[in-house]
């Protein structure tokens, strides 16, 4: 190590700038032998190597008869030789200024801290292993800012005389005061009572009693199988409950303390929405919610580049939204206020070789959109590429480079029903966009949809509104944001949402209109598919059941896990490839 942090200089300064509280000590050659001396870095003379010195010793003469005869007899760092080591009984943790000029302790320019040492000048530490490093600066005067840290004591050491070698004998001698470890009590009560407060620890620990009780229902449900058709039967085994587990402590880690509600949020929110249902019961959209979204054009100013991540090319597509609620609609200006929303962005995989015209249009789920190769490979976009099939993943608002605070998408899913419903609207009509610009100017002739989580939902409310679709797949889909919400609110949260109302009816109305249960899907029976775990405690297997029925019961496949699990279920591969071959006419997908 040839420089340290801070390098005092070799004059006794008093400025922060130019006076280290310690210097680089380093050895110097000369006529009569090898001596040691203290210098900066600027000071003369030849260095040797280190290793001909000890790292650390008391004294500042070079002896070795100090602490440091047991490191090899020399140190790195020493005190200054030009610093007065003070008295320690008026000693106060911080003093602004000092009574003498050759200390080195004013506030402005020089450490709050300074080495402990004995009380006698040129001697250092005599009893590291008793007697800490640092002790606060005791050159005060009796006014200052320190005054009113009265009652703290810092661990400090006694003086005791010198012996008969003239070194004086430094022994711990005394702690923390009363008033420290009061404080420190306090402290620690207020950390546990803040750590226990937090959703996120609060949640971690209901995850194994709600798994409990997750495997005792589905035992009670199974049952009822072999009188119901529409109950599927869970075989509960130890992995299944672990997966159940991991999704229970997953969402209790995004349940983070600064997104959760206040209560003038959930005032202000349940009257956005009670204004909002006013509005929709008044339009009709209530009754008739396809009617409230509109049909969108192609997109106008459409770029596309190529780029290259993580071993993956693609291409890159971006466009104008061109979507904002109803200009009557409460929530119009704030949702505006995302300005870097209102530009999609698009990761596209295309067939290499020969023009391929079957296009498959992949929704995804809460959290993605930041990582285009990831999101590609979760749609298996290679595999697809082989069948001769392309794939496009549109980012959903308010994620990715179309979020404007958090990336992950949290500002879709708050207490705020309004936004929520306002950013499911936008993305169904992005993807419609991106629909319209694959069949009048890429030349598409089947083009499906596909969709895992909240991207499910988008998918399906997709396939309510567009003709001639190849297929719809919803994996693990969320059809009700409101009773999801409802669902993973924590207690307290539960409670205000209660009294405030805003998860109340008007939620469930104003939600309508971006809910695939309140919408007959224009997908023919035999092309709509879904997927779902029987441990998904996120989304959760009812979602899927409900949509299914909603659906005429089409095609169908459970797998014996959680939110994720689908990510490495065999079945569900096998299930999603016989979909696309079942509706795709083309050979190469075929």
């Amino acid at each position: 190590m040839a420089e340290a942090l801070w390098i005092g200089r070799s004059s006794a300064a008093t400025d922060r700038d130019d006076h280290a509280l310690w210097e680089l000590r380093t050895v110097r050659a000369n006529a009569g032998g090898t001596g040691v001396s203290t210098m900066g870095l600027d000071g003369p003379g030849p260095r040797v190597p280190l290793t001909d010195n000890s790292l650390w010793e008391s004294g500042a003469n070079g002896l070795v008869d100090g602490p440091g005869a047991y490191l090899g007899g020399a140190p790195l760092w020493e005190p200054r030789p030009d610093w007065q080591a003070p008295s320690l009984a008026d000693a106060l943790p911080w003093e602004p200024e000092t009574k003498t000029p050759t200390s080195t302790m004013q506030l402005g320019d020089s450490p709050l801290w300074e080495p402990l040492t004995n009380g006698r000048p040129g001697v250092g530490v005599t009893d590291l292993e008793s007697a800490p490093l640092w002790e606060p600066n005791v050159d005060v005067a009796t006014e200052g800012p320190g005054l009113f840290l009265d009652g703290v004591s810092l661990p400090f050491v006694e003086e005791r005389a010198p012996d008969a070698s003239g070194v004086a004998d430094a022994s711990a001698s005394g702690g923390l005061s009363l008033a420290s470890v009061g404080r420190l009590a306090v402290r620690t009560y207020l950390g546990a009572r803040r750590a226990a407060g937090d959703p996120r620890l609060t949640g971690v620990l209901r995850a194994a009693p709600s798994v409990a009780s997750f495997i005792a229902r589905s035992r009670t449900r199974s049952a009822e199988a072999a009188i119901d058709d529409t109950v599927v039967p869970v075989r509960t085994t130890p992995v299944l409950a672990l997966q159940a587990y991991l999704d229970e402590v997953l969402i209790a880690v995004l349940r983070h303390p600064e997104l959760l509600p206040k209560e003038s949020d959930c005032t202000s929110a349940a009257a956005d929405l009670e204004r909002l249902r006013a509005l929709f019961a008044r339009e009709g959209w209530i009754d008739r919610p396809a009617e409230y979204h509109r049909d969108p054009p192609p997109p106008y100013d459409i770029e596309t580049w190529e780029e290259h991540r993580s071993g993956m090319g693609y291409e890159r597509a971006a466009f104008s939204s061109g979507w904002e609620p109803h200009p009557l609609e409460p929530g119009w200006t704030r949702w505006m206020a995302h300005e870097a929303n209102q530009t999609v962005h698009a990761w596209v995989s295309r067939v290499p070789g020969r023009h391929h015209r079957s296009w498959l249009v992949c929704a995804h789920g809460l959290g993605m959109g930041n990582n285009p190769a990831m999101d590609l490979r979760a749609f298996r976009a290679s595999q697809l590429g082989r069948r001769g099939i392309n794939v496009v993943v549109p980012v959903l608002p308010l994620h990715g480079p179309r979020a404007t605070g958090r990336s992950r998408g949290e500002d879709l899913m708050t207490i705020d029903m309004v936004d929520s419903m306002h950013g499911v609207a936008q993305a169904a009509w992005d993807v419609r966009r991106i629909i319209r610009w694959l069949r009048e100017e890429q030349g598409a002739e089947q083009v499906g949809v596909i969709g895992y989580s909240l991207g499910g939902l988008v998918a399906s409310i997709v396939a309510a509104l567009e003709d001639d679709l190849a297929c719809v797949i919803a994996g693990i889909p969320v059809v009700d944001l409101p009773h999801l919400v409802r669902r993973h609110s924590p207690p307290d949260i539960a409670r205000l949402a209660g009294t405030s109302g805003v998860l109340g009816p008007a939620a469930d109305d104003v939600h309508r209109v971006v809910s695939p249960l309140a919408m007959d899907c224009r997908v023919p029976l035999e092309r709509r598919f879904i997927f779902a775990g029987l441990a998904d405690r996120m989304s959760t297997f009812g979602h899927a059941r409900r949509l299914w029925l909603h659906w005429d019961r089409p095609a169908f496949e459970s797998y014996p896990g959680g939110h994720v699990g689908f990510f490495w279920s065999a079945a569900v591969k096998r299930f999603v490839d016989e979909a696309l071959r079942r509706s795709y006419t083309n050979a190469a997908a075929a």
